[in-house]
């Protein structure tokens, strides 16, 4: 597994990805419970948050894991 500062930039936004659709879930489900249409909608926003996170994350990890192969060759 690559030990570049790129990789381990990608599993960070990854874990707080997560941690934001989480995040995003929790508030959106408040908003549910009490019928705040805002909290809805900020839960949701939280959640595209982080999915996007989680992609640059991927994307992230997946370049330094591309780059060390290629330079092995």
């Amino acid at each position: 597994m690559p030990d570049s500062k790129l990789h381990r930039e990608g599993a960070d936004n990854r874990i707080e990805g997560q941690l934001d659709m989480v995040e995003g879930r929790i508030r959106e489900g408040i908003g549910d419970l009490t019928g705040n249409r805002s909290e809805q909608l900020k839960g949701k926003g939280k959640q595209l948050k982080g999915k996007i996170k989680q992609k640059i994350g991927e994307a992230q990890q997946a370049v330094a894991e591309h780059t060390q192969r290629d330079g092995q060759d």
